[in-house]
């Protein structure tokens, strides 16, 4: 049975968070790559057991331990690297590149994770008797985030790295192969996302986060259709003409 007592004050979490980051000593690498790979697994809504776990021993859904954060920020250097190795970029553009890479993570992930959990516990909270209200901790709905990307960055930074003398031409095949990747890559983003939320008890009607993905294959399929007319988009050509 879940503890019926309230979770730990927000702030109590992020300086905990803050305060193991300052020391390696104190993560727990291991166990931040198991995370990793089965996220990256047939069966991804195994990495929130961990969560549930937590909750009954610490009181707390969110990850207090921040190595599964610095593991993504040095996939991301990784990432920047070769990219920009790869376009011939300066100092300057390697360090473009890096900033848009890290916003993107941090501060878009961010709002994200805080508009997601605004949503949920203003539309999607059940309340029980004989039992404490409980809310989705800010830490957790950045968990989710951090959760959902580590797909994003395997779709759009790796697989899309190998694939860039075909995503970058002007054929009708760059293009689908090139919406295609972005489609399924924001799709598993949601997917993940929507995992994170169902795994929580008070939470219900969780498949409203699996809505964006009609909606990205719509404008998949969209784009196909609307190519004889000269009106389709490839995201891949857009995206490296903004960064690059």
């Amino acid at each position: 049975m879940l503890p019926t007592s309230s979770s730990p004050p927000p702030s109590s979490s992020c300086m905990s968070l803050l305060s193991r980051s300052l020391s390696l000593s104190q993560m727990d690498f291991p166990a931040a790559l198991d995370q990793m790979s089965l996220l990256l697994s047939l069966n991804p809504s195994a990495v929130y057991k961990t969560s549930y776990y937590r909750k009954q021993t610490k009181n707390h859904w969110a990850r207090d331990d921040p190595a599964f954060i610095i593991l993504t920020l040095l996939l991301l250097l990784i990432s920047t690297i070769c990219y920009s190795i790869a376009f011939t970029l300066s100092f300057s553009g390697f360090l473009y590149l890096l900033t848009s890479n890290l916003l993107i993570y941090l501060l878009l992930g961010l709002l994200i994770s805080l508009s997601t959990r605004h949503l949920s516990n203003l539309h999607l909270t059940t309340r029980r008797s004989h039992s404490v209200a409980q809310s989705v901790e800010p830490m957790y709905a950045f968990d989710i985030h951090c959760n959902s990307f580590l797909i994003l960055f395997v779709y759009l930074h790796v697989i899309q790295f190998f694939l860039l003398p075909v995503l970058l031409s002007q054929s009708f095949l760059s293009l689908v192969v090139s919406n295609a990747l972005y489609t399924a890559a924001l799709s598993h983003y949601f997917y993940i996302t929507h995992l994170g939320y169902r795994a929580l008890p008070f939470l219900t009607n969780t498949q409203y986060f699996l809505y964006p993905i009609v909606g990205f294959m719509g404008m998949f399929l969209s784009g196909i259709v609307a190519y004889p007319l000269g009106l389709s988009v490839n995201v891949a050509r857009v995206v490296a003409m903004i960064l690059f």
